[in-house]
Order: structure tokens, then sequence, then C-alpha cells
């Protein structure tokens, strides 16, 4: 007897690419219709979807009272058009709101490298940043 793996797949209600990750094994026993004798039929499939890793959780930074007399640091993370719209806002704030101070900066690397040196500079003479992450 021939299985239909697609047809067995949408009986039990599953897309075969759902089942590309986790390992599922199944044995089925089945006779060959020609000898007559008997054979293990072993299935393996895998799930795209993986196991995600724990979540864990961060309180929100402190707000600020006010942004008179503040430090802000916009930072580009290299995404297209991010450094524009910082570089915009910078001129909103001295225009609008003078007592801030804005200090621009493109940060090293890819939009997820770390840059220790600019966090540490931002810890040490900013109070807030606005980063141009993208979408």
């Amino acid at each position: 007897m021939k299985i239909n793996r697609r047809r067995l797949l949408s009986l039990l209600g599953t897309s075969p690419a759902l089942l590309a990750g986790s390992v599922v094994e199944t044995e089925a026993k089945t006779k060959s219709v020609r000898s007559g004798t008997g054979s293990d039929v072993k299935f393996t499939a895998v799930s795209p979807k993986g196991t995600p890793p724990a979540v864990q959780l961060y309180s929100m930074a402190p707000r600020l009272d006010t942004l008179d007399g503040k430090t802000i640091y916009l930072v580009d993370t290299g995404f297209f058009g991010g450094g524009l719209l910082l570089q915009e806002m910078q001129g909103w704030f001295q225009q609008n709101m003078p007592m801030v101070k804005t200090i621009f900066r493109k940060k090293a690397g890819g939009w997820a490298a770390d840059d220790p040196p600019l966090w540490a500079e931002i810890k040490a003479k900013g109070n807030a940043a606005i980063m141009a992450i993208g979408h």
C-alpha cells in the first residue's frame, strides 16, 4: 500500500511546509502487496517555525520631566534615509526648542551591531537618544 504524504498531511489538517522543523516520527506497519512481507515505514518532518527563545522583559527607561537644558543624541544606524530624517529633526529642535542640545552620531557597523564607545558616550553625556532603525 502506497501512502500519499500530501493526502495524509491534509487529513491531519497540516501543511507540509509547517512540518519541516520539529522532528516528528511515525512508524507504520505495512504489508507489501507483492511479497506479503511486513516492513517498517518511518516518516520524519521538521517545522521551520522552530522553538523561540524565552522572552526576557525589561522595564521602560525613566521619562524626562522636560527637554529644556537636556542633551538628545540622534543616532543613525545606517538605514536608508534614517540619517536625513534625524538631521531634519535636529533642525526642528534648533528652530522650535533651542534650549535642547542635539548631537547627531552615526553608529558603527550595521543596525544590529553593537557600538560600545557610542553607548558609553550617550550614557555619560546624554539625557536621551533617538535612533533611526527603519520601518
